[in-house]
């Protein structure tokens, strides 16, 4: 079960590990992009093209849902960045129950969008985690963990990419100790829990009040979406790459534009301050921090201001 590109690698390595695979269940198409053109997820074009069952129920609290499960019997089901949460029915059917592979070294970043939120806060470490799927939000008993180094200037996509691909194995070897009966989750901390909710578009609105290091981590994780955008004349603009640049304390109002040397810098909470590299003005095309400065240019005392929506 899974829908998201997320979920690519650990379907390609079940189908080369020769794993009967009975069914590949994903989401429904939908609508995507510009033109709104309905669009198959990647795990169903992989599926495809693996020559593999597909079957995209759009609810799994119906009764046709019951009959399909019944209809594949499932020994194992596995569930890597599927999308929807699972009723209690489906998790006691298997035989070794639900495994799922989550972005994030659990107790920490619980939830939807654990790779976004490590790095918007700043980690320097991640990795991913399998365990058993239980009726709450990722609080099932763990198997097996593998952790990773976070860049600094690494994106999210990057980041969700390379942990795609980290994880394949890792399910892989929790398959495999389930079945032969040599591996065992063990229970969760909860104290040490943390959680990942959902991105809305308001996490993007850029806080210029916040310290330069923190508003980078955003721009690096919250790229394609929400995206990190502020106000400047009444438009709104993304900041799509940005860098700390070092500085002493400075004395300057919150959100100042700062134009030298050919680079645009802007003025954040505690003095320091953040070198704008790209920039999408709103409708147009992306340009770097420059080219934005000298074609508007800019004045002495103007700003980037945060987004409030009406």
């Amino acid at each position: 079960m899974g829908t998201a590109t997320f979920a690519v690698p650990s379907l390609n390595c079940l189908f080369e590990k020769g794993y009967e695979i009975n069914g590949v269940l994903t989401q429904p198409d939908k609508p995507s992009g510009r033109g709104q053109s309905v669009q198959a997820p990647p795990v169903k074009r992989r599926a495809h093209e693996l020559q593999l069952p597909i079957h995209q129920p759009s609810s799994l609290k119906t009764d046709q849902a019951r009959q399909l499960i019944a209809c594949l019997a499932p020994e194992i089901i596995v569930v890597v960045a599927y999308g929807k949460i699972l009723p209690p029915w489906l998790l006691q059917f298997p035989r070794y129950g639900c495994i799922n592979l989550h972005g994030s070294i659990l107790p920490k970043y619980r939830g939807a969008a654990p790779v976004h939120w490590a790095i918007a806060n700043g980690e320097s470490k991640t990795g991913v985690c399998t365990m058993l799927l239980d009726e709450g939000l990722d609080t099932g008993p763990a198997y097996l963990c593998e952790e990773t180094n976070i860049g600094p200037e690494e994106t999210v996509a990057e980041l969700y990419d390379r942990l795609a691909v980290l994880g394949a194995p890792v399910l892989d070897a929790t398959l495999r100790g389930v079945s032969n009966g040599t591996l065992e989750p063990k229970p969760q901390d909860d104290s040490q829990a943390t959680y990942a909710p959902l991105l809305k578009k308001e996490n993007g609105y850029i806080d210029w009040t916040m310290p330069a290091i923190d508003i980078l981590n955003r721009v690096r994780a919250f790229n394609p979406w929400p995206g990190t955008v502020t106000k400047f004349r009444g438009s709104v603009c993304k900041i799509l790459k940005a860098r700390v640049k070092p500085t002493s304390n400075l004395e300057s109002e919150i959100g100042n534009l700062r134009v030298s040397k050919g680079c645009l810098c802007v003025v954040c909470g505690g003095g320091s301050q953040l070198e704008i590299l790209s920039i999408q003005p709103e409708n147009r095309k992306p340009i770097s921090g420059a080219d934005f400065a000298n074609g508007s240019r800019i004045q002495a005392d103007e700003k980037f201001v945060r987004v409030v929506d009406n």
